[in-house]
């Protein structure tokens, strides 16, 4: 039975995205069964995954969550692309937007997405939601869902800063939605460890987090080639293998594969 992730930052521009690419090939070339399942309206996982029009693609998770919502639920796998890097994926695009107005007036209005992770856990080792860059509906749906949180910061004092809000939101889903619900750990991202500014973010998370939250040892650093790895629809390891972000990605999936004791 899989294990579900949540990849969690209301703050947008953090690698959020590029974290759970990263981990969910990661993890597939280590021979974990990987679905990846797109909870952002803007398709930020589906166009990385080389998707580009994700506003075209026939059916996606909108229609999935649409047909629980209206008791008529379409077959669990009818939404999963499967993509060459060894993942699966659950695609998101605009109409998700819609969904999530949608889900404000629903009875069991956050737990909606847990129905259908449920139905799809048996069939992967591990699946990891890709959050939208907010702390709205959708997000608490895939909090309710998810086992564990990874929380990816950029190395900015404001990131630090959000990250109160993001702890409150987790505590309350935890509390009244989903009492399994732990944070797994925090992923420092976009780090130039040359600079002093960096190092003395790295230390103010640990001397704020550690004995609460574990931090992930491996550190994301800056790149451009991280960057352009959206654009290219192809995973860090195949666009820079041999690069520091590639490093980066495969010793923080041997750290979940660590701490998770597979």
């Amino acid at each position: 039975m899989a294990v579900v992730y949540a990849v969690c930052n209301q703050k947008g521009g953090v690698a959020k995205t590029l974290t759970a690419v990263s981990l969910g090939i990661g993890l597939a070339r280590e021979g974990k069964k990987v679905l990846l399942v797109d909870i952002d309206p803007q398709g930020s996982l589906t166009a990385s995954l080389g998707y580009q029009q994700p506003d075209q693609m026939e059916i996606t998770l909108a229609d999935v969550l649409g047909g629980i919502i209206q008791d008529d639920p379409l077959p669990p796998g009818r939404a999963v692309l499967h993509h060459g890097e060894g993942v699966d994926l659950v695609p998101a695009n605009i109409e998700l937007s819609g969904l999530e107005v949608t889900l404000v007036n629903t009875m069991s209005r956050e737990t909606i997405l847990r129905e259908y992770i449920d139905f799809m856990r048996d069939a992967y080792d591990v699946i990891i939601l890709d959050c939208m860059p907010s702390l709205g509906m959708l997000t608490i749906n895939a909090l309710a869902a998810a086992d564990e949180v990874l929380i990816p910061v950029q190395a900015q004092y404001l990131s630090i800063k959000g990250l109160e809000q993001l702890m409150r939101t987790i505590a309350k889903v935890k509390r009244q939605i989903n009492p399994k619900l732990s944070i797994r750990g925090i992923v420092v991202t976009m780090a130039d460890m040359r600079t002093n500014y960096a190092k003395e973010i790295v230390e103010l998370l640990h001397s704020t987090y550690d004995g609460h939250i574990p931090i992930f040892e491996s550190i994301i650093p800056l790149s451009v080639r991280a960057a352009e790895t959206s654009a290219e629809g192809k995973s860090i390891y195949l666009h820079d293998p041999s690069g520091r972000v590639a490093k980066a990605y495969n010793a923080l999936t041997k750290e979940v594969l660590a701490w998770a004791g597979a």
